[in-house]
Order: C-alpha cells, then sequence, then structure tokens
C-alpha cells in the first residue's frame, strides 16, 4: 500500500469513527443526573448552631421602653382584661387567668390572645424566662409568639441550652434558625421587634408574599423572610407551654405605606 492510500484509509476510518459517535436523531440525548438535594427536617439536631453573641445593652433592660406615641398598648402592666382573652374559651370564660404583678404577667391557665386583630404592622413585646434554671432543651422558659399565618416566633431560654436550632429562641419555629444567638442570662428581660407584612392579594391571587422581620434585644435575627398563602389579619397569641414565662410592655402599631411618588392635583381656586 502506497503512503497517500494509507492516508486516504486512516482519515475514512476516522471519520466513519465520529458519524457512529453521534447520537441519532430520533434517539433523546441522556441528560446528566441530578444530585439529591437533602435538606434538614423541622426539630433536626444535625443542623448547625447560630453563632452566639452578646447583644449588648441597645434595647432596655432594667425596665420597660416607652412605647411611641402612636402605638396601641395591649399591656402595660396592670391589666390584661382590656385587650386580651384566653384562647379557645367561650363566652364568660374567657377572662385571662394569668397572674399579673409587679409590671409583669405570668403563664397561668393557658394561651391568650388579642381580642383585635392586625394587619401590617410592628409588635414589640419584653419577656423573660425563671431565673432558676430547671430543666434543658425545650422544658426550660418555652413558651411562644403566634402571628396569624406566619410561623410562631419562639419564647424559649437559650442561654447557654442546646436543642434543636430551629427550636431556640427567636426562631420561626419549625423552619428557620436565627441568624444569631442573642439571648440574655436567665432572668433577664428581653425584647422582640417583629414586624409582619401581609401577602398582597389581587383577584384572589397572592401577588407578593407575606414578609415577617425579627430583632431580638435589638439584634436583626430574621430579614423579610417569605410566607406563602393568602392569610389575613391575624390576632396575636401568647403560647403556655407549662413554663413561668413572664411578659410586659407589649406595644403594637400599624404600618404605613410608601407614596407613589405624585403629589395630589392641586385644588382649583374659587
Amino acid at each position: 500500500m502506497s503512503f497517500r492510500a494509507a492516508i486516504v484509509g486512516a482519515l475514512f476510518l476516522a471519520a466513519a469513527w465520529v458519524v457512529a459517535d453521534e447520537p441519532k436523531k430520533d434517539e433523546p440525548k441522556k441528560q446528566p443526573e441530578k444530585p439529591e438535594v437533602k435538606k434538614y427536617k423541622p426539630g433536626d439536631m444535625s443542623r448547625p448552631r447560630p453563632k452566639v453573641i452578646d447583644p449588648g445593652t441597645t434595647t432596655p433592660a432594667d425596665s420597660p421602653g416607652k412605647p411611641p406615641s402612636d402605638a396601641v398598648i395591649l399591656f402595660d402592666g396592670t391589666s390584661l382584661k382590656e385587650e386580651w382573652i384566653r384562647s379557645g374559651k367561650k363566652e364568660g370564660e374567657q377572662e385571662p387567668t394569668w397572674k399579673v404583678e409587679n409590671g409583669y404577667a405570668e403563664i397561668r391557665g393557658g394561651n391568650i390572645q388579642t381580642k383585635r386583630k392586625f394587619g401590617d404592622s410592628q409588635l414589640h413585646i419584653e419577656w423573660a424566662t425563671p431565673k432558676e434554671v430547671k430543666g434543658s432543651s425545650q422544658g426550660r422558659g418555652n413558651s411562644g409568639v403566634y402571628l396569624g399565618g406566619f410561623s410562631e416566633v419562639q419564647v424559649l431560654d437559650s442561654y447557654q441550652n442546646d436543642t434543636y436550632p430551629d427550636g431556640q429562641a427567636a426562631a420561626l419555629y419549625g423552619r428557620f434558625p436565627p441568624l444569631v444567638n442573642a439571648s440574655r442570662k436567665p432572668g433577664e428581660w428581653q425584647v422582640y421587634d417583629i414586624i409582619a407584612q401581609l401577602p398582597k392579594i389581587e383577584d384572589g391571587k397572592a401577588t407578593r408574599p407575606g414578609r415577617i422581620t425579627v430583632l431580638h434585644n435589638g439584634i436583626l435575627v430574621h430579614h423579610a423572610v417569605e410566607f406563602p398563602g393568602k392569610f389575613g389579619e391575624f390576632d396575636i397569641l401568647l403560647q403556655d407551654h407549662g413554663n413561668p414565662v413572664r411578659y410586659r410592655n407589649i406595644w403594637v402599631r400599624k404600618l404605613g405605606e410608601y407614596d407613589d411618588g405624585t403629589p395630589p392635583p392641586e385644588k382649583k381656586k374659587k
């Protein structure tokens, strides 16, 4: 065989190999397999713990703060009768049985909820777990703040107390751990500022999800976390989980809306 014939033969074989390797037109291309994405289950103890920080003194700890002038006062330290009822009770059995003294209300005898409902709002609430530590994990200063279609904002003594991260203080219970653990010591007053924004509903559809932002002792621990669904105005419920947690200085204020930047039309002079 001549050298020229050998080259032509080699080129022919190479072309045939390329054609044979190409997929047929009717044959679907194989898609690469996607790796399985594993997610943490609610209450998963293998989930990483939020970083522990000292919250400093940006919020009042020794005495209640003063509410803003446009706030609705839900509890001023004197009585729960005006704004709260026992959750799930019939008429005539609805008066809260929590102990009220020394400017605070201590859990006793079931959940309580507000008589009013709220929309887009800012909730301020101060709470304290017992100074004498008893129990561990979820059995230590357990309570919770419920706002309708949003997750429970967990109340718990999370100072040097390990538990599942989505169940510690300031967690959106069973879903999101706080970004950091900003807990104070047992017995010290702590503060939640919770900003809740309802879903925007247009033609029966949610065009914007509900969102919730939480500050714990002045530290941002959740920012604009989205909640799907078409839920509306909510009452505020404080949970009795069998632990003597105390609450004080509870107020809420309605959130306004931005204007569209267009000045109102001028009134015609008479």
